[in-house]
């Protein structure tokens, strides 16, 4: 038996997005453990710089390497579109990124008219332009960054005005070009789709990457003869760089579930584990893994 196959997958975010990647893995994996770490000191990443970007990506990436996961998945759009290169000439482990999914949105086009909404990042990030390089040749695409949008889901205030009111903002531009497919193209956005569909109205269909994520990673998991065995019991542990109580009540908000996140910290542009007292019921998530 492959002992590697049995080694967790690692999932990375900057939060809380990743949960909408995670989802559809364990959906479609359910023999796969995961490793979910957010980089909850840093985040957002969607207005910071290329270079502190991959700084940052290295950073968990190698800690996710070194916690001994087999492969990565980058739950989010920010860090695909400006680290992967990065992340693939310094890890020996497959790395799995996300792009915003315009080529499915411009085969569903009717209008010719597609909207993504993103981060900063992400928009002027290098696969982003190589992606509508390639695949929106014959569409017209608006890129709207949305900063503050993921703040907002982080803190659990989507049904507030404020967001409604960035949200209206920020889809105003799409919906005056007359977009007919909408691109979700942060991991983030998923869990403010329901007050998306209802801003852009009826006739709009609204796209996500979570499930195709999912399948990339069982596409690369069995090219790479890493797939864990049917009876291989599966677990998912989660750690944090922020504040481990806020990121167990955003998951709980989120998709109902407590973690009991491990605490990380940076140290020397490396994640370390927080050590947990003795008798605490917080899950060490790195000694799981």
């Amino acid at each position: 038996m492959n002992r590697q196959s049995e080694a967790p997958i690692g999932v990375y975010d900057t939060g809380v997005g990743g949960l909408s990647v995670l989802g559809a893995l364990t959906a479609l994996l359910p023999a796969e453990s995961f490793y979910y770490v957010a980089d909850g000191a840093n985040c957002p990443y969607g207005d910071r710089e290329p270079d502190e970007i991959v700084r940052l990506a290295l950073g968990v990436s190698e800690h996710l390497a070194g916690a001994g996961c087999k492969a990565i998945v980058v739950a989010c759009n920010t860090i695909s579109a400006t680290a992967l290169p990065a992340l693939r000439a310094q890890l020996a482990i497959p790395i799995v990124g996300m792009v915003p999914a315009v080529k499915p949105a411009v085969a569903l086009t009717r209008t010719g008219v597609i909207g993504v909404l993103a981060t900063t990042a992400t928009v002027r990030g290098a696969l982003y332009l190589d992606v509508l390089e390639r695949f929106a040749q014959n569409a017209r695409v608006i890129s709207q960054p949305c900063p503050g949008l993921v703040d907002l889901i982080e803190a659990g205030k989507l049904e507030s005005q404020e967001a409604v009111d960035l949200l209206q903002r920020c889809l105003a531009p799409i919906v005056e070009a007359g977009a007919d497919v909408v691109v979700l193209g942060c991991s983030h956005y998923p869990f403010a789709r329901h007050q998306i569909a209802r801003l852009l109205g009826p006739g709009v269909e609204i796209i996500e990457p979570s499930g195709a994520i999912a399948r990339q990673t069982q596409r690369v998991l069995e090219r790479e003869g890493l797939l864990s065995h049917e009876g291989h019991r599966a677990s998912v542990s989660y750690a944090t760089s922020g504040d481990t109580d806020a990121f167990d009540e955003a998951v709980y908000r989120l998709v109902a579930r407590r973690p009991k996140a491990q605490g990380l910290r940076w140290e020397h542009g490396r994640l370390e584990a927080i050590a947990v007292p003795a008798g605490t019921e917080r899950s060490a998530a790195v000694r799981n893994v």
